[in-house]
This record gives C-alpha cells, structure tokens and sequence, in this order.
C-alpha cells in the first residue's frame, strides 16, 4: 500500500502528518509507526500524527511518539496540525480540534505562523531544585547553568527511569536563565532522546520560570535547539492557576510523499 504523508517541523521539532479523515492508515500497528518515523529506513520523525473527522469539531489529531505508542499532548505537534489542516482546506484562520487532553484553540498569524492555546495548568510541585507539571503531558523542571555544555541525553534519561518516573515516564526539561529569555533543552519520553524542541516542555519551563523569578511579566520568549519560541499565559496567585496559555511560533511545511508501507 502507497501511504500519501507530509512532514513537518515546528523549531525542529519534526513530524510525520497523515489525513486520515477516510481512515486509511492503521493506528494500532506500532510497527508501522516506529518504521515510518525511523531515519535510517523509512521517513524520519519525533512522531506520527493523523488528523481525523471530529462529529463537531474542524478535526481530532492523534499523536503517536516514534516508540509506536500513542503520546499525550504535543505542542509543536498541535501547531502543525493546525497549519496542515489550513493547507488542505479543511479549516480558516481559526479553529477548535480535540487531542488526548481536550479541546484546543488555535489561531494561523500568517502561513508559517501558528498560536496554540494549551490546557489551564494548577497542579504544581515545586521541589528544592526542580517544578513538576503537566502541560498536556509531564514535565520536570530543572535550571541548571552552562546549558550548551550539559549533557541532556545522560541527565535526563537518569531522571525519566528513576524509581518515581520509570513506570510511566516523563519529560525533562533543563533551563537556563539569560537577561531577555531563557534557554531550554529537552529529553523526551517516547522519543527516548534529546529532541531539537518540545512544545509542552517550553510551556512548562515558562510557568516554572515565572514562579522561580516571582515575575509579573506574563510572556516569555524561549530559546531551543530548533529556534526561537513565545508563551504567554494569565495567572491568579490565590488559585495558583495558569490560564489562557498560549504558544507560538514558526512551523514549516518541509515536504510530501508516497511511501510503501
């Protein structure tokens, strides 16, 4: 079978997108997933997404990690979602669509341009050297310093599959401080690996950034491997709730294709 795909990257964050809408690709089959997001041998990809009818929605997005397992909410992934359903008609400047956690909102600035509303966040661990949240999916916060020279991939893999962590796993994000933004890497799970940005992950480390710093101000830019990203929210100290979390940033339409499958 021909499977007809697109790729797309959102700060490098790279993903394999399929319209599904006529249920032509067979999501219970990791095996078809692990080889379509592998770069030796099929496409190349942090992930597969399919974008599915929704009975009231502009659509469903379903994400699945390059593992082969259904993942829980990507950002990046979101964005380009949005900006491919904008390129085959299927939605204007504004939509609604369901992922794993909910209903999102969303809004294309320009064609290579996508704001991303995420899910309101008010559970919030704050430890003695890190924060931990879930920002669609779960995120372990840690400011470090020297952040080009740390070694991501061995500091993060120790924390995803320590006793609290290895059963279901979770994100790690590493940040650094600078006078105008910050600076994030990421360890994903499902991905098992640095990733080049991770959208959930820069919401993550700008909420925890905002309460590390006591700030007032409510937009943060954030600087990753894959370029240069913003988050703006809305918070009530007395709920300690985050609201109107919005991300955004550039996403690119890098190519289409057939593969056998």
């Amino acid at each position: 079978m021909k499977l007809k795909f697109y790729k797309y990257q959102a700060t490098g964050n790279d993903f394999i997108i399929i319209d599904n809408r006529n249920n032509i690709f067979d999501k219970n089959n990791p095996e078809i997933i692990r080889f379509l997001c592998n770069r030796r041998f099929g496409i190349g990809a942090d992930g597969v997404i399919l974008i599915e009818n929704h009975p009231e929605l502009h659509f469903s997005m379903k994400y699945f990690n390059s593992n082969g397992n259904e993942g829980t909410m990507c950002g990046n992934g979101g964005r380009c979602s949005v900006s491919f359903s904008n390129h085959i008609g299927l939605i204007d400047k504004y939509c609604e669509f369901e992922a794993i956690d909910g209903i999102h909102h969303a809004e294309i600035i320009s064609s290579n341009y996508v704001k991303l509303e995420l899910k309101d966040v008010n559970k919030i661990e704050e430890g003695t050297s890190h924060f931990y949240l879930n920002t669609g999916s779960p995120h372990y916060v840690k400011f470090i310093n020297n952040i080009k020279q740390f070694k991501v991939y061995d500091e993060g893999k120790k924390i995803r599959y320590n006793d609290r962590f290895k059963k279901l796993g979770t994100n790690v994000d590493f940040v650094e401080i600078f006078k105008n933004f910050i600076n994030v890497r990421t360890y994903e799970r499902g991905v098992e690996n640095e990733t080049l940005s991770c959208g959930t992950g820069v919401v993550a480390s700008a909420l925890s950034y905002f309460l590390l710093k006591n700030s007032c101000e409510n937009v943060v830019k954030v600087v990753t491997k894959g370029g240069n990203i913003k988050v703006s929210f809305e918070y009530n100290k007395n709920k300690n709730l985050f609201n109107n979390i919005w991300l955004e940033g550039a996403v690119e339409n890098v190519f289409k294709g057939e593969i056998d499958i």
